[in-house]
């Protein structure tokens, strides 16, 4: 019978399974469910979910005992339970007489995963059923949510209102709302069911008039949450929901230390709503008010400061007696970063009285940045098993990083070389225990996690070992034979895939050692040219591995060293030979770079904004050398033969690896990663800059390449890929290696083109300035504008750059001349281009420190 059951359970025969659960007495189902828990934990690497999942429900709880044992099998990670495996669930329950399954749906709530969509049906279902109370559990709330942004077929004719007022745990659920942390970028969704198209705070909006809510509740969540706090994406559907409830002057007056406090310290929208909020009460106390617009002013939203300016400007008229004390706040205003805001302070603050106190910027400095750090040493190697399982834990858990990569590498040779078994026995309950991150991802064509998960399978486990050497060889010549290899795959990320299946076929080969020439000696990747001369000798007449030897020649410094050659010309071996020869020709010969604009489509599969915007991106086309003696390179990678970059964004999450594949050449891997770096700006992912400061680390020319990188990095939609291009800037401007000209020019022209969003390069450029780099903001800026203004309408956010660069100007002290400025300044009319033009000329004109080399 137990094997009957299985087999039916595999096939997801539903019905066949409650009839054979239902005809056993209540010993047989113990004895029965015992098997049926030892059979699911055996079963560790499968993924239960549709009709085998229900299966499986239906099962469970026509044998177990409890609530608890059975939340223990299916509150697995690896079981996803469907709607549809509640009614036979219940009719099962039912059948047998048992009474936990309220608790059972509470337990199941507890074990919901961060995605918590299929099992949230079925425990709502069996919720409802027995009419229990409503889980109300973070993870619970969240399924809830997506239940409306979701819904299932039978919803799909009732409007979002209908469905929230007809919906059993609306009442219980609405109040956790406001409670939980990041919740609120899960309600902008916008709902098209039914007759029209509603978001959810309007569709709670319009139950709270009709009464079925209390408003009242609703406005006090609203602006608890908002006084809490949370990110600013997390509090937009809070902003937009407590304007919707238009809050009466007795309930705003009620609030009032509360609007302040926002106003003072809330995000952008959140601040702009309180002030609002505010700005009609007349009896608002004075002294808090202006205690809050001191923090106002010195803020960077500039409608936010321009309407607090005019507030307070009404204010000193409507109250003359206080008019001094509100002109003294107006005065703070005169030191705001944006010089069209300082002028507006000042000119109000002396018509009510107050002089502010013009501080005179000094002149004649340079950039002042810290000599950026010498390359880290990489950690002591590991020689411990149950360190190295850790290691292997902390990579398949989180994202890949070089270091990481290699250190597990090294150590799985080191100590499997040493004990095999002692490896086995740490490493595999750690491979058994993260499935997932073992998981070879079809979808991701530079996935990275199934031959990892193979390299370390092959080194613990002898018979799967023989299993993958057939893989391993096949996968290695077929990419011997690709010609040219898959587009979508950048050459540097070739390279990790071939040493993961040569380190494999190695490991697996029970014959003899094996041995890395590649371990960096530093964090950036690079390699000691001596340490790699001590390791070939080591070999003696071994024969290191083709990849792994290749990719240890990449992480030499690009310099011609004829006495290391000579030592590995001594050691007159073939691995030696090949050693010298490359310190002799001084590594990878430059490529002849050229940037190109090519056709770009921003729709890249289901992503929010993914239509519109740029129809054009800028890439770096790779030729091969001209210089003399370049055709002797040899390339089997492909790294110079004139590919361009794929435009798709497939190795968004793993081109951060790369510099430290090649990191004496800045300008190969900035080539290969601008498709990442771009995607930042004009398809706004999040993460694809990570790299520049990588590259930044890195050594070698930049180029091109690069210069492109920085500017579309500047201009990244989200704010941690613009402070990662930032750090990039800075560290490169320290070390000596950053073309500022090039890379204003570069975002002079994407700006133009339309290609980059002006306006978001503000931040990180003025915050360059900041951290001691005014000079190379002012070089970049000059070499910017010219592009910019040789239009007839200059693209958003010009006047900002102007600001930015008059500033810059008098700092340094630097004379540069800047095309074009003064005819726009000579311009009629008092537009903020024409204004901050002549702002920038009038600056220019009183410096007389010429920028030629300065």
């Amino acid at each position: 019978m137990t094997g009957d059951l299985f087999e039916l359970i595999h096939k997801g025969a539903v019905d066949d399974v409650r009839a054979v659960v239902t005809g056993l007495t209540e010993p047989q189902r113990r004895q029965l469910g015992g098997d049926l828990v030892a059979w699911v934990r055996k079963l560790r690497d499968n993924r239960w979910g549709g009709a085998e999942a229900a299966a499986l429900a239906v099962a469970v709880v026509g044998c177990l005992p409890t609530a608890a044992r059975a939340a223990e099998v299916l509150g697995r990670r690896a079981v996803s339970l469907p709607a549809e495996a509640g009614p036979p669930v219940v009719t099962v329950a039912r059948h047998r007489g048992v009474d936990w399954l309220p608790e059972l749906a509470h337990r199941l709530a507890d074990r919901l995963p961060r995605d918590p969509w299929f099992s949230w049906s079925f425990i709502a279902h069996l919720v409802v059923a027995e009419n229990a109370a409503a889980p109300t559990g973070d993870r619970f709330v969240e399924g809830w949510i997506a239940s409306f942004a979701w819904p299932g077929y039978d919803q799909w004719a009732l409007s979002l209102p209908d469905r929230l007022r007809a919906d059993p745990f609306l009442d219980a659920l609405v109040p956790r709302l406001f409670e939980i942390d990041g919740l609120g970028t899960r309600l902008t969704f916008r709902s098209t069911t039914g007759q029209e198209e509603t978001t959810l705070p309007a569709a709670l909006a319009r139950l709270a008039a009709e009464g079925r809510l209390d408003r009242t509740a609703l406005l006090g969540g609203c602006l608890d949450r908002l006084v809490r706090g949370d990110r600013p994406a997390a509090l937009r559907a809070f902003v937009v929901l407590h304007n919707l409830l238009v809050p009466t002057p007795t309930e705003r007056a009620a609030r009032a230390a509360d609007y302040l406090r926002l106003l003072a310290d809330g995000p952008g929208p959140v601040a702009t709503m309180a002030q609002q909020a505010l700005r009609g009460l007349p009896d608002l106390e004075l002294e808090g008010l202006l205690e809050a617009a001191r923090s106002v002013l010195a803020r960077p939203e500039k409608g936010l400061v321009r309407a607090q300016l005019g507030w307070l400007d009404q204010l000193a008229r409507q109250r003359p007696d206080r008019a001094v004390e509100i002109a003294a706040v107006l005065a703070e205003g005169a030191d705001h970063a944006a010089p069209e805001l300082r002028d507006r302070a000042a000119a109000l603050a002396a018509r009510h009285g107050v002089t502010p106190t013009v501080v005179t910027a000094l002149t004649g400095r340079g950039d002042e940045l810290p000599p950026p750090p010498a390359p880290a040493a990489v950690p002591a190697p590991i020689d411990d098993p149950d360190e190295l399982a850790e290691e292997v834990a902390v990579l398949l858990r989180d994202e890949f990083g070089t270091l990481a990569l290699e250190r597990v590498l090294e150590g799985v040779v080191r100590v499997a070389g040493a004990d095999r078994h002692r490896l086995s026995r740490a490493l595999t309950p750690v491979l058994d225990r993260h499935p997932d991150g073992r998981a070879a991802h079809g979808w991701d064509p530079c996935c990275l996690h199934g031959h990892l998960a193979g390299v370390l399978r092959s080194a613990v486990d002898a018979p799967e070992a023989g299993t993958l050497r057939a893989r391993w060889s096949g996968l290695l010549a077929a990419l011997r034979r690709a010609d040219p290899p898959d587009p979508r795959v950048a050459p540097p990320h070739w390279l990790l895939r071939l040493r993961l299946a040569e380190l494999g076929a190695r490991l697996g080969n029970q014959r003899g050692g094996v041995a890395l020439l590649a371990t960096p000696t530093a964090a950036n990747g690079s390699l000691d040219g001596t340490v790699l001369v001590d390791r070939v000798a080591a070999l003696g007449d071994a024969s290191p591995g083709r990849w792994d030897l290749l990719q240890a020649l990449l992480r030499l410094p690009p310099v011609v060293d004829e006495r290391l050659a000579g030592r590995a010309a001594a050691l007159r071996t073939p691995a030696g030979d090949r050693l010298a020869g490359w310190l002799r020709g001084g590594g990878v010969p430059e490529p002849v770079c050229r940037t190109v604009t090519v056709p770009f489509h921003r729709f890249v599969g289901y992503h929010p904004g993914s239509s519109g915007g740029p129809t054009q991106r800028r890439v770096v086309e790779l030729q091969p050398p001209r210089t003399p003696g370049a055709e002797r390179f040899e390339d089997p990678l492909r790294l110079l033969t004139g590919r361009r970059a794929r435009l798709d964004g497939h190795c968004s999450a793993w081109s951060v690896l790369w510099p430290a594949v090649l990191p004496g050449y800045r300008g190969l891997v900035a080539a290969y990663a601008l498709p990442d770096i771009a995607g930042a700006a004009d398809l706004d992912l999040r993460g694809g800059t990570a790299v520049l400061p990588l590259l930044a680390e890195s050594t070698g020319r930049g180029g091109p390449a690069l210069d492109l990188a920085l500017a579309y990095g500047l201009g990244a939609r989200h704010a941690t890929d613009r402070v990662a291009a930032l750090d990039a800037l800075l560290l490169l401007a320290a070390a000596g290696d950053l073309d500022a000209e090039a890379v204003g020019r570069q975002v002079g022209e994407l700006g133009v083109a339309g290609m980059l969003t002006l306006t978001r390069a503000v931040e990180p450029l003025r915050d360059a300035a900041t951290a001691g780099a005014p000079l190379t903001v002012w070089r970049l800026l000059a070499a910017a504008l010219p592009v910019l203004l040789a239009g007839s309408a200059p693209p958003r956010g010009t006047p900002d750059l102007l600001s930015l660069a008059a500033e810059t100007a008098t700092l340094t002290g630097v004379r540069i001349e800047v095309p074009g400025l003064g005819e726009v300044a000579a311009r009629r009319g008092s537009s903020r281009l024409v204004t901050e033009a002549r702002r920038l000329a009038t600056a220019v004109d009183r410096v007389e420190v010429s920028g030629e080399g300065v």
